[in-house]
């Protein structure tokens, strides 16, 4: 399908101040939209950013069908001379469209073309490749969704839906290590429900026990298996490693737990550099006596938007998981990530898309 292309006659871009971008605040002038009507996708298109018209009776706001993915454009870093053009890079856009088709399943959606989701990010880049902000760790960020907007007051799938693309552009997430608390009562998921699958409900139910967290002096939950509340699963928006003993854990994909791609990534670095790392399911006693032993050397959140999160502390009930104040290897990774979303590093594994390439007739 052809994407049409209609910009603004005035763009926000010049008011913009890129050393202070207020996260999730700022958006760039054009969004992409397709329409879901009569079984298929159709009309895809660049507009300038504007409010969406809504039924009350828009299925998404009463039975919950609506979809996301996060990910980030990055600018190609211009070699010692200057003459290399700055283009905008995308990373693994292919694994975020596969991801959201597996979310579509789970959510009775319909799947988006991925060569058309891959193709709508670079038309929207491309268009705001001036919103990108130049500093090292920071980014564009992309937001693709999709919701039902069919209005019908019924429990079955809809029929009709939008999905959209904004963009933000963002600074660097986390600035600083990151204190977790360990959530006992509340959940994220369970085997079998939408774990897996990157709901907008999954989230919202994460909000209160979040807060509660907040409150006690921690920056985000830990969740723990709905059963035993022992086994770790992610964190509130990243997954998680542990370093034990020089090797690397994380826990496994149990249906429970996000497919992260930055989770994905690390995974292939550690393992590129040496490291072993072993998916497995992992206790909260494990992590805490390993801390009192000492051998829990390090431990750091990985997601699109944190890149890596350092980790100093876990609370755990009455008890405080203390986690080593350096992170050499979680250190080394973000750095290499961040060099290779930037071109500063050689892309080995092909994960780097550069939007000012076009696909083959």
């Amino acid at each position: 399908m052809n994407i049409t292309i209609t910009k603004t006659t005035t763009s926000k871009l010049e008011n913009i101040d890129f050393d202070n971008i207020p996260l999730g605040r700022t958006f760039t002038d054009h969004m992409f939209i397709c329409d879901y009507a009569d079984g298929q996708w159709q009309h895809p298109r660049v507009e300038p950013l504007q409010l969406i018209p809504t039924h009350p009776a828009a299925m998404a706001l009463h039975y919950g069908q609506a979809i996301f993915e996060g990910m980030k454009s990055t600018l190609l870093s211009a070699d010692e001379a200057g003459s290399q053009r700055r283009e905008p890079l995308l990373f693994r856009p292919e694994e975020n469209a596969t991801r959201l088709n597996a979310s579509a399943r789970r959510m009775g959606m319909p799947e988006f073309p991925e060569d058309l989701f891959v193709e709508g990010l670079k038309a929207l880049v491309e268009v705001e490749k001036g919103w990108i902000p130049p500093a090292d760790g920071s980014a564009l960020y992309l937001r693709p969704f999709m919701y039902a907007d069919e209005p019908f007051i019924g429990m079955r799938a809809a029929t009709s839906f939008k999905f959209i693309i904004i963009a933000s552009p963002a600074g660097p997430f986390f600035s600083k290590p990151v204190k977790l608390w360990a959530e006992k009562n509340y959940i994220r998921a369970a085997a079998g429900g939408t774990g897996e699958a990157k709901a907008a409900g999954n989230y919202a139910a994460a909000i209160r026990p979040t807060e509660i967290a907040k409150a006690k002096g921690y920056d985000q939950v830990l969740w723990l298996d709905a059963h035993e509340h022992t086994y770790i699963q992610e964190v509130g928006t990243m997954n998680i490693f542990f370093k034990i003993n020089g090797q690397f854990i994380t826990p496994n994909l149990d249906g429970a737990v996000l497919h992260g791609i930055t989770r994905k990534s690390v995974i292939d670095l550690l393992k590129h550099k040496g490291f072993t790392v072993t998916e497995r399911p992992i206790t909260i006693h494990e992590i805490f006596e390993a801390s009192q032993n000492g051998t829990l050397e390090e431990a750091f959140g990985t997601g699109t938007a944190v890149g890596i999160a350092y980790i100093q502390e876990i609370g755990w009930g009455d008890d405080a998981i203390k986690v080593s104040e350096t992170h050499p290897v979680g250190k080394d990774i973000n750095d290499t990530l961040d060099a290779i979303k930037t071109g500063k590093e050689a892309d080995v594994f092909g994960w780097m898309v550069n939007v000012m390439d076009k696909m083959p007739a």
